[in-house]
């Protein structure tokens, strides 16, 4: 693949921090739906103290599978997704946070949706443009 035909694939240097930032801003969003439907307070500093470990989980994703180089493409997604839910359940039990099945199958689904479903709807919206 040539310079061109991969900035075109990934939109360029816009299109992987576009990426690494909605991945981040939905890790984000995940951590504060459930901080609210706990009733927990602290909001910043509450949500960022449960997201650390699922934004570190992804970005270790992000470098091992180099997802830069396809940042939306689907299989990012779901390396981005698994490697958020494995690092963050690891990075939580190795800091003394709970980590119950409940609340794996919660982030296994919630971050799937989240990070997986964003880079299928906007596939499925490049296939309907391209047809």
């Amino acid at each position: 693949m040539t310079r061109t035909q991969h900035q075109s694939s990934t939109g360029g240097r816009r299109g992987i921090i576009r990426a690494a930032l909605s991945d981040a801003v939905l890790i984000l969003v995940f951590a504060a739906i459930g901080r609210d439907a706990h009733q927990r307070g602290d909001i910043f500093t509450g949500v960022f103290l449960t997201a650390w470990p699922f934004l570190a989980g992804a970005a270790l994703a992000w470098l091992a599978w180099r997802a830069w180089r396809r940042p939306l493409s689907i299989a990012a997604g779901v390396v981005v997704w698994l490697g958020a839910v494995a690092g963050g359940m690891i990075l939580r039990a190795l800091t003394g946070h709970s980590v119950v099945l409940a609340f794996v199958v919660v982030a296994l689904l919630s971050l799937g949706l989240f990070l997986v479903g964003y880079r299928a709807l906007l596939a499925l919206v490049r296939r309907l443009r391209k047809s």
